[in-house]
């Protein structure tokens, strides 16, 4: 009965801080652009999977233009500090629109816990064992589908030198089904990436709060049709504990 009241109370602290996160990013100074995407991204849900909160140093891994910097700026909160990483060549993609949305958003030190680091997440000139967690949305894909298995676990194998022991790395990104061109729908394939994955020797769990059964998978995640809705992975991978 103990153990059980436990699950429970555990449970509720949970429900309670995802609440609270959800609130401050409602109340927040975000634009209502960032804010339209929050039904479909549920960020408070999922920084509560991954244990990410307030106090926490944390890396936007692969940031684009920073749309969970911003949410992680909010989670980790005035005590915490994130970090916002593209390498250079992801910053000067497509006329530098990287590199200006993400100038945009921490223009006139709005976000002032926010660190840029323009740098390749090889080299980021952060210590090891630096980050409490570190999180990329949606883009696993691009590296294992233009790239290489080896490409995946150098990656890997980068942040998780960086994490504190028991640091986390969440992973986002569009399902992809073994069967499918996911290099043109820009999709992840599970079934050849997972491997990749638990070769990187992280604890692994997943959750289902970003499923959506009526994304079938074959539609290009750019499709005004499914777009800002796909099926979605989310993992958690925690470095084991030394």
């Amino acid at each position: 009965m103990k153990k059980l009241l436990g699950v429970v109370l555990m449970a509720l602290v949970s429900m309670s801080a995802s609440a609270d996160l959800a609130e401050q990013l409602a109340a927040s100074g975000r634009s209502d652009a960032d804010k339209a995407r929050d039904a479909a991204r549920r960020p408070a849900e999922v920084l509560d999977f991954l244990g990410i909160g307030p106090g926490m140093t944390v890396m936007d891994l692969l940031a684009s233009g920073g749309w969970y910097t911003e949410v992680l700026s909010v989670a980790v909160g005035p005590e915490g500090t994130v970090y916002a990483q593209n390498p250079p060549m992801l910053l000067g993609f497509n006329d530098n629109a990287y590199d200006k949305a993400i100038t945009a958003r921490l223009a006139d030190n709005r976000l002032p816990n926010v660190i840029r680091v323009d740098r390749d997440e090889g080299d980021t000139g952060l210590e090891p064992g630096s980050l409490d967690a570190a999180l990329t949305a949606l883009n696993l894909h691009d590296r294992h589908n233009f790239g290489s298995d080896e490409d995946v676990a150098i990656l890997l194998a980068a942040v998780k030198d960086l994490l504190k022991p028991g640091g986390v790395l969440g992973v986002i990104d569009h399902y992809g089904d073994p069967d499918k061109d996911n290099t043109q729908l820009h999709r992840l394939n599970v079934a050849t990436a997972l491997p990749i994955i638990e070769a990187a020797d992280f604890e692994i769990e997943s959750s289902d709060l970003l499923r959506n059964p009526d994304d079938d998978r074959t539609i290009m995640v750019f499709d005004p049709a499914i777009r800002g809705k796909t099926d979605r992975v989310l993992y958690k991978l925690t470095k084991p504990a030394e």
